[in-house]
């Protein structure tokens, strides 16, 4: 993933007020190691239920805001990041809704999906798998796990743009 600046984050949010957008917190973006990023994902430190999600989408960042359920899944039971599609613990996956952009937005229509709680899908998909001679090569792996959580994110993004 390309770098990107705070003017970048905050220029590229498409459904969120201006006044939402000025007083979102942003993570410490010099700490951020972009290299082994798809996109760039935080919660909202003031706000547990709020999330934040960035991507590049050719040269252009696109960026949403979350809402996190407040009604977490079952314990005891597996669930799954629709994202980077890495089961999980029911405790580590989250239905987050997103408003969609524009009118539509501002109407009150939202689409939402299960995502890694901590938005860290990027982390997730880069644990490698087991040495084995039948499993192809482990970066082989990641390459398409990246590629597939990518497509997905960009998706996700593309449906709250989209306007009918």
């Amino acid at each position: 993933m390309k770098p990107l600046s705070e003017t970048d984050i905050r220029s590229s949010i498409v459904n969120a007020s201006r006044g939402d957008i000025d007083r979102m917190p942003l993570p410490g973006l010099h700490e951020v190691m972009w290299d082994d990023r798809e996109y760039l994902g935080w919660r909202d430190p003031q706000s547990r239920l709020r999330g934040y999600l960035v991507h590049w989408a050719g040269d252009v960042p696109v960026g949403i805001v979350l809402r996190a359920s407040e009604v977490g899944l079952t314990r005891g039971i597996s669930a799954m990041c629709a994202f980077c599609r890495t089961p999980q613990p029911s405790h580590q996956v989250t239905m987050f809704t997103a408003p969609r952009a524009g009118q539509a937005g501002r109407d009150g229509n939202t689409i939402g999906t299960y995502i890694c709680d901590d938005l860290a899908c990027s982390l997730m998909i880069r644990i490698l798998p087991a040495a084995h001679p039948l499993n192809p090569d482990p970066a082989d792996v990641v390459a398409a796990r990246a590629e597939g959580l990518l497509t997905r994110v960009q998706n996700f993004t593309a449906d709250i743009l989209r306007t009918a």
